[in-house]
C-alpha cells in the first residue's frame, strides 16, 4: 500500500476559503472513489484573521509545521474584503503576502510554473483566431533575483529618505532554472506527439524543432544578470539540439504575448519579470479565473511544494459566493499530478480532475454561475 500523502490546506483570505472549499470537495470524492492514500489538514493561517487575533500572519513555527506535509494548497493572501466594509482589518501587502515568499524561500520552491493554454470555453480576449492555439508554459525563477528582500530604507519618512532594493542572481540558480526549462520543453513536445497536436519552431539556422525555449531578460539595461543568463542559456542549449531557442527583452516579450502569443512554447524568466509575464499570460489564455500556479522544489522531495491559483483574494466579491473556483480546481489537479511522483494513483486522479474541470469549462464556461453551482457540476462529473 502506498504511503499516505499529506496536504496542508491554507485557505487564506477573501475568496480563498470559498474556492478552497470546492477543491476539498473534489479531493474527498477522488479519495473515496479511488481509495487514495491521501489526507489533509486545514490551517487558519496565514491570514488577516489570524493576524488580527494574534498580531502575526502565522505562528513562529509555521514553516516547521508545514514541513511535515507533502504539499501546500493555498487559497489566496491579501486584503480580506469585502471592500465596502470600511471596518475591515487591513494589512499592507508587505505583511500579508510575506508568508508566501517565506514558503517559497523556506522550502526552496525555486520553480514557479504557470501554464497558459486557451482551453475551449475560456474567454478569448484576443480577436485573432490564432489565439486559440495559445499553449505556453511560463517558468519563473522563484528563489532569488528581484525578490531576495535585500535592502532597506534610510531616513524613513523624511524628505531625504533613500530606499534600496537589491537584485541578487547566482549562477547555480540560473543554471537549474534554465535547464529545467529545456527539460520541460522536451517533455511537452513528447506529450504533444502522443496527443497528435505537434508544433514546429525554427532555429536561427533554419532547422525545425518540435519545441522551443524563449529566454526573457532586460540585458540591454540590466546587463550583469542579463549577460549571465544569456551566457548560461547558450551553454545549456548545446545539450538540447532538438529544442529551438529564442531570446526576448521583457518589454518586447510583453508586446508579443499580446500580438502573437501562439509563437511561444516554454518561457524562462527572472522572478519579477516572470511574475508580470505570467499574469499577462493568464489573461490572454482565459483570465485569472482559470489560471493555475505551482511553486515547485524539483530537487528535494522531502520539502513541500506549494500550489495556488494565479488570482488574488478578490476583496470586491469576497463572501458573495460568486467566485469562480476553476483556477483553484485546475491548481488542485496539478498538485495531484505533482504528488503522483510518489503515488501514480494520485497522478491519475489529477488527470481525472483536470478533465472534469476542462469539460465543464467547455460546456458552460460562458455562463455566470455561483461558486457552489460550478463545484456541484464538477463533483457530478467526478461521479459524486
Amino acid at each position: 500500500m502506498a504511503q499516505t500523502t499529506r496536504i496542508a490546506v491554507t485557505p487564506g483570505d477573501g475568496i480563498g476559503p470559498e474556492v478552497v472549499a470546492e477543491a476539498v470537495r473534489c479531493l474527498e470524492i477522488l479519495r473515496t472513489r479511488h481509495n487514495l492514500a491521501l489526507e489533509w489538514s486545514r490551517f487558519p493561517w496565514p491570514s488577516h484573521a489570524w493576524h488580527e487575533e494574534h498580531g502575526e500572519c502565522w505562528p513562529q513555527d509555521a514553516l516547521e509545521q508545514l514541513k511535515a506535509y507533502d504539499a501546500i494548497l493555498l487559497g489566496a493572501l491579501g486584503d480580506p474584503g469585502p471592500i465596502h466594509d470600511t471596518d475591515r482589518y487591513l494589512l499592507p501587502d508587505s505583511l500579508s503576502l510575506a508568508p508566501l515568499l517565506d514558503m517559497r524561500k523556506g522550502f526552496d520552491q525555486w520553480v514557479c510554473e504557470r501554464p497558459a493554454r486557451l482551453l475551449p470555453g475560456a474567454r478569448q480576449y484576443l480577436r485573432d483566431d490564432r489565439a486559440k492555439d495559445i499553449d505556453m508554459l511560463v517558468i519563473r525563477e522563484n528563489s532569488e533575483g528581484e525578490y531576495v528582500s535585500q535592502g532597506g530604507r534610510l531616513r524613513q519618512g523624511t524628505p531625504d529618505e533613500v530606499a534600496t532594493q537589491m537584485e541578487v542572481f547566482t549562477r547555480r540558480a540560473t543554471e537549474r532554472i534554465i535547464r529545467y526549462g529545456f527539460e520541460q520543453a522536451r517533455k511537452r513536445a513528447g506529450e504533444r506527439v502522443q496527443d497528435g497536436r505537434t508544433r514546429s519552431f525554427q532555429t536561427l539556422d533554419g532547422t525545425t524543432c518540435e519545441s522551443q525555449v524563449c529566454l526573457i531578460t532586460k540585458r540591454n539595461a540590466l546587463r550583469y544578470w542579463g549577460d549571465m543568463y544569456t551566457e548560461v542559456f547558450e551553454d545549456i542549449s548545446q545539450e538540447y539540439p532538438d529544442v529551438a531557442t529564442h531570446h526576448e527583452l521583457v518589454d518586447a516579450a510583453c508586446m508579443k504575448f499580446v500580438s502573437c502569443p501562439w509563437a511561444f512554447d516554454v518561457v524562462v524568466a527572472s522572478n519579477l519579470q516572470g511574475d508580470i509575464l505570467t499574469d499577462l499570460a493568464a489573461v490572454i489564455s482565459g483570465g485569472m479565473g482559470v489560471a493555475p500556479s505551482c511553486n515547485l522544489n524539483p530537487t528535494n522531495p522531502d520539502l513541500p511544494s506549494m500550489f495556488e491559483p494565479t488570482h488574488g483574494s478578490a476583496p470586491d466579491i469576497a463572501g458573495q459566493g460568486i467566485a469562480d473556483p476553476t483556477a483553484m480546481l485546475f491548481t488542485t489537479a496539478r498538485m495531484l499530478e505533482w504528488l503522483g511522483r510518489k503515488d501514480p494513483l494520485l497522478s491519475q486522479a489529477g488527470q481525472e480532475l483536470f478533465d472534469a474541470v476542462a469539460a465543464e469549462l467547455a460546456a458552460k464556461g460562458k455562463e455566470q454561475r455561483s461558486t457552489r453551482e460550478i463545484g456541484d457540476a464538477i463533483c457530478k462529473r467526478l461521479g459524486a
